[in-house]
């Protein structure tokens, strides 16, 4: 199970649920909850198949670079820096798991 993966698309959910709280912003709210989304299943496909990734990937590759741009407009940690730092985690873990499970040839 990944549940690391699962986590992560717990953490993006919440964002925009928070997001939507805090702030009143419904795009924040189907955001967060259409990547949030998007990332469990991504999560269940590479349970299923660790090397079936993809998803996950484009998942955490996007938010990756939408709120790092958001952070660097801005500078506020809260919630661009943070989502940019757990979104490059997650990539980071997508990417060692990719190359730790690729077969090696002699």
């Amino acid at each position: 199970m990944d549940w690391i993966g699962f986590g992560y698309a717990l953490f993006v959910s919440a964002g925009g649920v928070i997001g939507y709280a805090k702030a009143g912003s419904v795009t924040s709210l189907v955001a967060g909850l259409l990547f949030g989304l998007s990332a469990a299943v991504g999560a269940y496909l590479a349970s299923q198949n660790p090397r079936n990734v993809w998803l996950s990937l484009g998942t955490a590759g996007s938010l990756a670079v939408v709120m790092g741009l958001r952070f660097l407009s801005s500078w506020k940690v809260m919630p661009a820096g943070l989502m940019t730092l757990a979104s490059l985690l997650m990539l980071t873990k997508i990417i060692v798991g990719m190359l730790r499970s690729r077969p090696h040839k002699p």
